[in-house]
């Protein structure tokens, strides 16, 4: 018997999640009190956020940023919402290699390839057309855009977010928190925090 589903963010997405198929999604929650009641892609909008810790079925939290889903994850385990209760979602137009490993809470959308020994954290985003080859780290709350690359035994930090089409070569850094633009080529590592762009990529600014 499948397993029911809710979704937690009635996001774009969310709706990506429902158009690739394979989850028995029965609902979605989100704070915004006037999609209470609605329907996002067919699937009824039924309450808040907190209303995960009463009702059942698998959690899988569809917000595009890190930081934000990191910060749902967080009010979640308060309410006594524990790591059993989420899923990992894998298209399945997705190829994943049988030695790479995926953390509860993730959302692997179509035609991602993930090669050889990878291992990719708890609630990580990655969306359509990522190569992830082998040996790459993805750390928690790391989202990668459409048609990144990831060369060989690249580790990308926790809540750091890469941009559509950007490349990073091998064995490279991306630090904790920190954003690649699109459309960039990586050639060196990249410290927490700070943002970089262009071909190759450079330092564009730095979070404090």
């Amino acid at each position: 018997m499948t397993e029911s589903v809710i979704l937690v963010g009635a996001s774009g997405l969310a709706r990506e999640v429902i158009a690739a198929g394979s989850a028995e999604i029965v609902g979605i929650l989100d704070d915004d009190p006037v999609l209470h009641g609605t329907e996002i892609a067919g699937i009824p909008v039924v309450g808040g956020v907190a209303d995960a810790a009463h009702r059942a079925g698998r959690l899988l939290v569809c917000v595009g940023s890190g930081a934000a889903r990191r910060d749902i994850v967080r009010r979640l385990r308060r309410i006594g919402v524990g790591a059993d209760r989420f899923m990992t979602f894998v298209a399945p137009s997705a190829r994943i290699g049988r030695s790479s490993r995926l953390g509860p809470g993730s959302i692997l959308l179509d035609a991602v390839v993930v090669t050889a020994d990878a291992s990719i954290g708890r609630h990580v985003v990655v969306m359509p057309n990522v190569t992830i080859t082998h040996d790459a780290v993805l750390e928690d709350f790391v989202t990668l855009a459409a048609g990144v690359s990831l060369g060989g035994a690249v580790r990308i930090r926790e809540g750091a977010y890469i941009g559509m089409n950007a490349s990073v070569r091998q064995h490279l850094v991306v630090g904790a928190d920190a954003t690649l633009g699109m459309g960039a080529a990586l050639l060196s590592h990249v410290p927490d925090g700070e943002t970089w762009a262009g071909v190759p990529a450079r330092r564009l600014e730095r979070r404090p």
